[in-house]
């Protein structure tokens, strides 16, 4: 199957054939129809299965064809009825899309809902990359920096919003925003959402969104909470799963190395020099650990940037930019900074602390290996680790390369 067979209107084909895409991944085949057709979704994959596309081509085509229609029952004769314009298509619930935003009057149709700065960045690029063709507006609102340009952008008027919860709540109550006319829903990442303690300022926002509207849910992983919170926000889902729970991607190489604590930097430094010819992407547990790698590798002249919560939103911009341009190698990051991340070809990641959980280690490594390339994770894992290793090894469901260094 190509994009071709996937019924998508003419501007955003064109964009997506632009970006060099030809061939939709797994969850893009399954779910773009689905969502295409009204349908509420509950998806489950795991980062690096291209499910911003699934949602993203969707909205852009039902926003678009609906702006098409309003601009044809423009140049109709006045006489015609008023409502005529209206989508003849009708979603499962038996309603009609609403009015399409007009130049003077443009309301925003579309909400996507993300943990982090960094995730929404990235998915208000893709919409700018899948939709330069269609004339629809977007913008992207998020904590840590001032809200007047945010707003700006906003006054002018959007037909779709991707926000982090805290700053959308802000200008929700400060009378920026309303969400009176959504028709199209996104939660992103909803595990993590759940993760960073966001279940409440969800569920505040749902409650503020019209009940007529469709909901795309999405999740790396399916603790209870989230099965709960799917069940009071989704109305008779389509599920689509791609790998099962807590899977692994197939096309990483994973290697645990054996190292205490006090090996661990020496160790690092000697694996970055190796792999000299990879992006890499370090995972540390703290944010004073992510500085402290950090240093460690400028001073063996490699060079690094540190990305965590604690870092400016223009600092963790520079970096992040810095790196997906190659000007730096070596990215340390915390779980929470690294969300966002989404480099094509990252070569390498390294855990240089474990994580609290076997879901989060599953994502870390999703990194790299991304769209069936190959990849490489490799582990440092100490004595107290050793309980976790073997929790990993339950998920992964296949021998690993395990190494034991010695100083």
């Amino acid at each position: 199957m190509t994009f071709d067979d996937l019924e998508i209107a003419e501007p955003i084909l064109r964009a997506v054939r632009e970006k060099g895409y030809d061939t939709p991944t797994p969850i893009q085949e399954q779910a773009i129809p689905v969502v295409l057709s009204g349908e509420d979704i509950f998806g489950i994959a795991q980062t690096g299965t291209g499910k911003t596309a699934v949602f993203a081509i969707p909205i852009l085509q039902m926003l678009w064809e609906e702006k098409q229609r309003a601009a044809e029952a423009a140049s109709e004769p006045a006489e015609k009825d008023l409502l005529s314009w209206l989508p003849k298509r009708k979603d499962r619930r038996g309603r009609r899309h609403g009015k399409p935003a007009g130049k003077s009057n443009r309301t925003i149709r579309a909400l996507v809902l993300t943990p982090t700065r960094e995730l929404a960045l990235q998915i208000d690029e893709n919409f700018t990359d899948y939709g330069k063709h269609t004339g629809l507006k977007h913008t992207v609102v998020f904590g840590g920096v001032k809200q007047g340009p945010q707003t700006e952008r906003l006054g002018r008027g959007v037909d779709i919003l991707v926000a982090t919860p805290g700053r959308l709540l802000d200008l929700i109550g400060q009378g920026f925003i309303s969400l009176d006319t959504i028709t199209h829903f996104v939660l992103d990442e909803a595990d993590r959402m759940l993760d960073m303690g966001f279940i409440g300022d969800i569920r505040r926002i749902v409650a503020m969104l019209p009940d007529e509207r469709q909901t795309l849910f999405f999740s790396a992983t399916m603790p209870a909470p989230i099965v709960s919170l799917s069940k009071g926000i989704l109305t008779n889902p389509v599920r689509v799963e791609v790998t099962p729970e807590s899977s692994t991607v197939d096309t990483v190489k994973q290697c645990i190395y054996f190292v205490e604590k006090p090996d661990r930097k020496s160790l690092l430094v000697s694996l970055l020099r190796e792999h000299d010819d990879k992006t890499v992407l370090i995972f540390s547990r703290t944010k004073h650990g992510a500085d402290n790698i950090s240093k460690i590798l400028i001073k063996a002249n490699i060079n690094s940037a540190a990305i965590h919560g604690d870092k400016s939103q223009s600092q963790r911009q520079k970096a992040l930019a810095d790196f997906k341009a190659g000007k730096v190698r070596v990215m340390v990051a915390t779980d929470i900074a690294a969300r966002g991340i989404d480099i094509k070809e990252l070569g390498l990641v390294i855990n240089f602390d474990l994580p609290d959980v076997v879901e989060t280690y599953v994502h870390r490594i999703g990194r790299t290996g991304r769209a069936g390339a190959e990849g490489m994770a490799l582990t440092f894992c100490s004595q107290d680790d050793h309980m976790m290793i073997k929790d990993i090894q339950k998920v992964v469901g296949r021998p690993l390369d395990m190494r034991l260094h010695q100083s």
